[in-house]
């Protein structure tokens, strides 16, 4: 079974460039330029097996979205991406429920490796 992955960055040349990756490699992605795309959109969360979400966007950010699905129930497992270095980060995502916080540029591999671990049964 194909898992279903949810991809949401602003950066429309980095979000295109991994949905291509992730789809060459089986996944099937959907991707949203922003939080609140993907908020609106029709499908639950629920029907995600991972969101990759990066955590500062115009708007809603990735730290917000997931307190958002928090809030809501969900248990869909998010990843979350930064090109930033703010210390402390990993912290707030943690505490937020994220699977992990990945530093832009990081290896294709690494995501794939963390996907697998985040979505394993």
């Amino acid at each position: 079974m194909t898992s279903l992955i949810a991809l949401i960055d602003d950066d429309a040349s980095f979000r295109m460039a991994l949905f291509e990756s992730l789809s060459s490699l089986g996944y099937e992605v959907r991707d949203f330029a922003s939080a609140e795309e993907f908020v609106a959109q029709p499908d639950d969360a629920s029907s995600y097996d991972c969101v990759i979400t990066d955590i500062h966007m115009p708007g809603m950010s990735g730290i917000a979205l997931q307190k958002m699905l928090e809030r809501r129930g969900s248990r869909v497992p998010v990843i979350m991406v930064t090109g930033r270095g703010e210390p402390g980060l990993e912290a707030i995502a943690a505490s937020t429920g994220a699977v992990c916080v990945l530093r832009k540029p990081f290896a294709t591999n690494t995501l794939i490796e963390t996907i697998e671990r985040a979505i394993k049964p």
